[in-house]
């Protein structure tokens, strides 16, 4: 494949590539499920500024727009142009099995990082504990609802394991609380996604005492919609997930109850990386410990971008 080709197919192309066949170095490419959420992009910046640290390695990306097909399409192009290692972030736990499974069985490494498959023919998965994320969410809006109350769950990609392990821990735990209401909406861990499903609640009359988004941008587009009907966000019990620097400013000025830490992984896919060029023994799966940030703790812990 051309440096052309990998361009019209949505393939980042990084200078270091070419440096890469004339050094004998490595190349790492990332297919990334889309770049037009905030904790996609940042986990691929992520991954690129921690392999500055590797002058050998040489770094692409590729974005599919949040399209399966498309994402497919371009680990066929990464396993053409037979890339040294491969960084995964998909968006449907069982579609892509078929071409993840073509690379790690060509010899390709694999890392799958944050959402996972329902397959074992990678080499590493680096994720955090989503269940627990759903949890520690569910409990502290139960807490501060006193057990009482209607809850909206904001889902994400319905397709994607994070999402269904982040609301079972949320709904196994508020099943618990028999005076609490959960309903549901998707909003497809996009901003702008959320704000459309928002403003739909908002004009339905539905009330509602809290939310819990599975990610801060979700969060952040139901809040925009809420302080465009003049109501006052701090007037909800809300919690996210990530811990963005926007939730982080939020949950200072009171207009966001709390965010779980849900770290990106981009250096630990880089440090896996290092040492899978190495030789040296991977572990198959590397969890990456979650916490919930409030008031109370939130200037003691540093937002992940």
């Amino acid at each position: 494949m051309t440096i052309r080709q990998m361009i019209l197919t949505g393939i980042i192309v990084y200078s270091s590539i070419l440096a890469a066949a004339e050094n004998n170095g490595k190349t790492v490419a990332f297919a990334q499920d889309t770049m037009a959420n905030d904790f996609r992009k940042a986990q691929v910046y992520e991954v690129r500024d921690a392999f500055k640290k590797y002058p050998n390695i040489h770094f692409i990306s590729s974005d599919a727009k949040g399209k399966t097909a498309l994402l497919i399409s371009q680990i066929n192009n990464f396993i053409d142009i037979k890339t040294d290692l491969l960084i995964i972030g998909t968006n449907d736990e069982k579609a892509v099995i078929p071409v993840i499974s073509k690379a790690y069985k060509s010899g390709i490494p694999v890392i799958i990082l944050d959402r996972g498959i329902q397959g074992d023919d990678y080499t590493t998965f680096i994720n955090s504990d989503n269940i627990k994320i759903g949890s520690l969410g569910a409990q502290y809006i139960a807490d501060q609802l006193n057990g009482k109350g209607k809850v909206l769950l904001f889902e994400g990609i319905k397709t994607a394991d994070v999402t269904k392990l982040r609301s079972k821990g949320f709904l196994d735990t508020m099943e618990k609380y028999k005076g609490i209401h959960v309903i549901k909406r998707t909003g497809n861990y996009l901003r702008k996604d959320a704000i459309f499903e928002m403003e739909k609640l908002i004009a339905s009359g539905e009330k509602i005492d809290a939310i819990f988004s599975e990610s801060d941008s979700m969060l952040s587009g139901a809040r925009l919609a809420l302080e465009h009907h003049r109501i006052n966000p701090a007037s909800l019990i809300t919690v996210g997930c990530d811990y963005t620097s926007e939730a982080r400013n939020a949950i200072r000025n009171g207009t966001q109850s709390g965010s779980v830490l849900f770290p990106l992984g981009g250096s630990k896919s880089a440090e896996i990386a290092a040492k899978i060029f190495k030789g040296e023994k991977v572990p198959k799966h590397i969890l990456i410990p979650v916490k919930l940030i409030t008031k109370e703790n939130v200037e003691k812990v540093k937002p992940i971008f």
